[in-house]
């Protein structure tokens, strides 16, 4: 594992919207960042205007996320100020990342935020014995060499646990994809954007080398 990252002033936000392994993504974060950084996990959006980095993660029904989310008065607002805005780095991870796309196919149809173009759509693989949800470690290909990618190679494992993937209406934004009888956008992202299908916290030296990575954006 290389150096922690070390920079002035970094303060990772973790929005706690009643959904995800937030404990799990802090401690990786805590794990890469160096000892100076703040990571907190909170609901509270004043939070993000201080932040250096901001982090959605996510785990369960698409819609049920999204509502959780909504529910928060201000993040909303919060969020656009301060990545659509101010630009800075945001990470999405798993529902956490679908929910960037302009809407989710999770029991009806749901709106999401629309930073990035494109629909999650339920997994069908061709081959029919692959069993839905996608569980487990899977190799990665890249397609770019985004920064978030920095020092993973094709080939690299991650975790994933899903049952619904992202289709990118743009395919420049699927930096990376995995083979799951179908092509699955694995990591995806767009200027300040980014966002993962897998979970790197539990993606052993690949996640955290992404982590490391999105720390390292500023």
């Amino acid at each position: 594992m290389a150096p922690k990252v070390m920079a002035p002033d970094m303060r990772v936000v973790i929005i706690d919207y009643g959904s995800g392994n937030l404990r799990s993504v802090a401690k990786a974060f805590e794990y890469v960042a160096d000892d100076s950084a703040t990571i907190t996990i909170s609901s509270d959006p004043a939070l993000l205007k201080e932040a250096s980095h901001i982090v959605l993660p996510g785990v369960g029904a698409y819609g049920d996320c999204m509502r959780g989310l909504t529910s928060l008065p201000g993040m909303l607002d919060a969020m656009r100020e301060q990545v659509l805005t101010q630009k800075k780095p945001f990470l999405g991870i798993c529902v956490g990342m679908q929910m960037l796309f302009e809407r989710g196919h999770e029991h009806g149809a749901h709106e999401g935020l629309g930073w990035l173009g494109g629909e999650v759509v339920p997994l069908a693989p061709v081959d029919t014995t692959l069993k839905i949800p996608h569980m487990g470690w899977n190799d990665l290909t890249l397609h770019s060499h985004h920064k978030l990618l920095a020092g993973i190679s094709s080939g690299d494992h991650a975790y994933f646990v899903h049952s619904y993937h992202a289709k990118c209406g743009d395919a420049a934004n699927m930096l990376a994809s995995t083979d799951y009888g179908q092509t699955v956008a694995a990591v995806v992202g767009q200027d300040n954007i980014m966002g993962t299908q897998f979970h790197p916290e539990k993606s052993q030296d690949t996640g955290l080398r992404l982590l490391k990575n999105f720390l390292a954006n500023s």
